[in-house]
């Protein structure tokens, strides 16, 4: 412990459970006032800028809150702070803050205030990069020797340096035989990177060597490198100092040779230009940061060295100097320049402690306690340890907050599906326009194991499926007891559902001895409903404008035995085709070939093949599984029905802006009708009576908008809900296809439905397009991508809904390409470069750009023909808008002439009719 306290010129705390490191803290002239007084940049972990000008504080009194210049929220974690001449044009000085994902170089400026609070301090944005690769730190300077601009030099997590000239990227690459991120400084005099890599060695690269090295847009192996062309990285200088380094710094004082400094964990070492030890000193304690900040006498250099003791030490060169004792622990230490005091000693904590501080002789005396001398007890000693063994050991088996999970679950949920339809339908509220529509039974049962405490049953089906109760609570379960409910299933919406499946989901407590509350555990499980819940056996139909062929290797099996819910077996094996009626309307056929092993099927609908074809194979493997045939398989060698896939897209989007264009009127109508009856109220106070002038016939008409505008948004929502039970039916069978198609596995049909099917539910918010859009060009760019060029583009984090799909539909016609030509759907980082190698070569590539024509090679062959063409828009929002209105208008109108009222009522009716069915009304108060 140091004799001297560093004296306190200025400190404060930042925040709350803030986190600081070593880069973020910075001292310069940041706002270029040009009166030589530094300014104190802080940022921290939580996204805080804080900016300060700090002046002398007495003992016990507070900072002035005008020593906080700025202080803004960046929402980012901010990993380091540099000041330098960053911009171009211009040899100010500008503010480089580095993010996790992100680099923003800011302008800082005042503005003189004309009363006592002092000035104004604000940022700009002057420009930023979105980094492909998580940084780690940066450093700067002139690279390459240019005058009065800096350039930064960002080192990425998996160790690639990623140069910036200011406001454009130069280039990057990686450091060879990388494992760990370390310190990394620029030297100036030699025009040099400095690092620590993750052997222990100082190695140095020139910027030279960096810039006409090969391009690191993707990691080569040695070999690869060797055959590529450009040049390889090589370092210029390497040296052992046998441990991990805390920091770098490379400083030159009175135009002498430049010094490289290296902070050990346990040694201080002082490096000369090509690499060759100047001096080394052993530390007896551990360091935590340190600067080298100037040069008293000719050949020496002063450096300030903390440790985690809160001791500051003063070195020239291996020399002690001077130690005194901090109230924290730094992690970041600077000198600079405020008022008159020169060499003010800055420091930062890990938790927020910014000093200001100068070096004095203010003594800290401190004695010593006494120790308490007395002989040990080993035999007591023994005795309490064996003791708390044996209280640790019981804890470990009995009292464990969450208990181990065992092989068999504690509640247990089987569903019983009903093989046969409800004798008595339990069909409620149904809108199905069909004559009957028909339930079938689901049978749960919960079987406990142990002491349930809370349980309650939730079944969930997907709309447009219903259940007659979905929540269901029980009394607590004793163990080795039951609980057995059922439900009925049916079909509530007029369209046909996307999937015939169901969850059950039980909730309930487990009680311990440490928790009597009970911990809370969920048990499931899911069940299948028959397809004749939602269609029944009708007439076959010849033709169809869709249609689906599904190749096997098997012999076409008869219907009777596949489908004997279906088929009469009165027909025998004779039944080669099967016709289903959906409850919805329309028709499905199914057809077997007599003569290939092919099973076809069509519809009117697109949407309406899924099921029947879900069904079909569903069917047939249940069929060759019974007798054992592991071999039998499925494919599809048709093309993919993009064309009527993106009709039903182009649909759905339509009712999507249909329905923001409904709440825009709705919201401008509420705020015309909120203003009509301020008016009205204001007239009504009126202690002198004054006419009306029209407001009641005005507030009238806005009134009968608004209701005709409620009634079109819940129409539109309607249609727009059965439309998403379209798109999703057809995005089923689309994966289903490609599956069949390309072969795919279970992993990466699983990847395809995460894609195309990231929502159960279609909201204005998040919308199904925006998602689907964002989850293809993440994998376009990274398994599917061609080259590393696309590898390198940035994505959008932020979702929002399109203006139109034909982005959507390029992304989806530009997917199905890929995998054509041999992509490979992975979720792995590896896969990605060596995708770019599987590419098959001499193939005709889809355009990628929208303003790229697609032109058609003479002789050459597409799989997809139709998918460069682009469904028009079918209505635009305005018009269908204002025909639905209309039409609401006018049957409101009709209404109103039938009813029986008075002549003077009549009359009003009538003129309010017509004037509420013009044009929209428009209040100006």
């Amino acid at each position: 412990m140091s004799l001297f306290k560093a004296r306190d010129w200025w400190s404060t705390i930042l925040g709350e459970k803030e986190e600081f490191d070593q880069g973020c803290l910075c001292v310069a002239d940041v706002d270029n006032s040009g009166s030589g007084q530094d300014k104190i940049v802080v940022g921290s972990y939580k996204g805080y800028l804080r900016i300060f000008s700090p002046h002398p504080v007495k003992p016990g009194d507070e900072v002035q809150p005008e020593d906080l210049l700025l202080e803004v929220q960046l929402r980012e974690p901010i990993l380091q702070v540099e000041v330098g001449k960053f911009v171009s044009g211009t040899e100010g000085l500008h503010l480089a803050v580095l993010h996790c994902r992100k680099l923003c170089v800011y302008a800082v400026s005042g503005t003189q205030g004309n009363v006592e609070h002092g000035n104004q301090y604000q940022i700009k944005l002057m420009y930023e990069h979105n980094l492909q690769r998580t940084a780690c730190n940066m450093t700067y300077g002139p690279f390459g020797g240019v005058k009065g601009r800096d350039f930064i030099c960002i080192q990425s997590m998996d160790g690639m340096l990623m140069l910036f000239e200011q406001e454009s990227y130069a280039f990057g690459r990686f450091l060879p035989g990388f494992l760990l991120p370390g310190p990394l400084a620029y030297s100036s005099r030699t025009d040099s990177f400095i690092t620590v890599s993750s052997c222990q060695q100082v190695e140095s690269y020139k910027y030279q060597v960096l810039a006409f090295a090969t391009d690191a847009d993707e990691r080569q192996d040695t070999e690869q490198q060797k055959l590529s062309s450009g040049k390889r990285l090589v370092v210029d200088w390497i040296l052992n100092i046998g441990e991990q380094a805390l920091d770098i710094c490379i400083v030159s004082f009175n135009q002498g040779a430049s010094s490289v400094f290296v902070l050990g964990e346990r040694n201080f070492f002082c490096l000369k230009d090509n690499g060759q030890i100047r001096f080394m000193k052993k530390l007896d304690y551990s360091s935590s940061c340190f600067i080298p900040y100037c040069s008293v006498r000719e050949g020496t250099i002063n450096t300030l060295i903390a440790n985690h003791n809160k001791i500051l030490n003063v070195y020239q060169d291996v020399t002690l100097k001077w130690a005194t004792q901090l109230p924290c622990i730094p992690v970041s230490v600077k000198v600079a320049n405020f008022q008159d005091l020169k060499g003010v000693i800055v420091t930062l904590s890990d938790d927020g402690h910014l000093q200001c501080s100068y070096l004095g002789t203010d003594p800290s005396l401190f004695q010593a306690p006494k120790v308490d001398s007395r002989e040990i007890n080993y035999e007591e000693m023994n005795a309490e340890m064996k003791e708390l063994q044996k209280i640790i050991r019981e804890a470990t088996k009995t009292q464990d907050i969450l208990p181990e999970s065992e092989k068999q679950r504690d509640i247990t949920v089987i569903a019983d599906v009903s093989p046969d339809l409800d004798e008595e339908s339990q069909a409620i509220d149904s809108e199905v326009k069909a004559g009957a529509v028909p339930s079938v039974t689901v049978k749960i049962t919960i079987h406990s194991r142990v002491t349930a405490q809370k349980p309650s049953l939730a079944v969930c089906v997907q709309a447009p499926l219903a259940v007659t109760c979905d929540q269901f609570v029980f009394d607590d379960l004793e163990p080795d007891s039951s609980e057995t409910v059922v439900v009925s299933v049916f079909l509530k919406e007029n369209c046909s559902p996307p999937e015939l499946e169901g969850t059950c989901m039980v909730s309930y407590n487990i009680p311990t001895e440490l928790n009597p509350e009970g911990i809370p555990r969920v048990s499931q499980c899911s069940f299948s409903l028959p397809l004749k819940l939602v269609c029944f056996p009708a007439q076959p139909s010849k033709a169809a404008n869709h249609k689906l062929t599904i190749d096997t290797n098997k012999p076409p099996i008869s219907f009777v035995t596949i489908f004997p819910d279906f088929v009469d077996p009165s027909e025998g094996d004779q039944a080669n085709a099967l016709g289903f009626q959906f409850l919805s309307g329309s028709k499905a056929t199914l057809l077997a070939s007599k003569t290939s092993q092919r099973y076809r099927i069509q519809s009117d609908q697109l949407e309406d093949l899924w099921l029947v074809t879900k069904e079909l194979i569903y069917r047939l493997e249940e069929h060759f599984k019974k007798q054992n045939c592991k071999d039998f398989a499925c494919t599809f060698s048709g093309s993919i029905p993009l064309q009527e896939y993106f009709e039903l897209i182009d649909r759905h989007f339509e009712l999507r802006l249909n329905a923001e264009k409904y709440q825009e009127l709705l919201s401008e109508r509420a705020v015309q009708f909120r203003a009509i009856e301020r008016r009205l109220l204001t007239r009504f106070k009126d202690k002198t009576p004054a006419p009306l002038q029209h407001l009641d016939t005005l507030l009238e008409g806005t009134f009968r908008e608004v209701i005709a505008l409620a009634d079109a948004a819940e129409e539109n929502q309607a249609s727009m809900f059965q439309a998403f039970a379209k798109l999703k039916s057809a995005t089923h069978l689309v994966i289903m296809l490609i599956s069949l198609w390309q072969k795919l596995s279970t992993d990466q049909v699983a990847i395809l439905e995460a894609t195309f099917l990231p929502l159960a539910e279609d909201t204005q918010e998040l919308g199904w397009e925006e998602t689907v859009d964002a989850a293809l060009s993440y994998l376009l760019r990274t398994c599917l991508s061609k080259s590393s060029k696309e590898q390198a583009l940035t994505l959008s984090s932020q979702l929002s809904m399109p203006k139109d799909t034909s982005r959507l539909k390029k992304n989806i016609t530009l997917f199905c390409d890929r995998l054509a030509k041999g992509g490979r759907l992975s979720l792995s980082t590896e896969s990605a470069t060596q995708q770019a190698a599987v590419m098959p070569g001499g193939c005709a590539t889809i355009p990628e750009s929208d303003l790229e024509e697609r032109t058609v090679i003479p002789g050459s062959t597409t799989i997809f023909a139709s998918h460069g063409q682009t469904t028009k828009q079918k209505s635009k929002p305005d018009s269908c808008c204002q025909q639905l209105v209309c039409l609401r208008m006018q049957q409101r109108k009709q209404k109103a002439m039938n009813s029986e009222d008075s002549p003077q009522e009549k009359f009003l009716s009538d003129a309010r009719c017509i004037y509420s069915a013009a044009v929209p009304i428009h209040f100006t108060l």
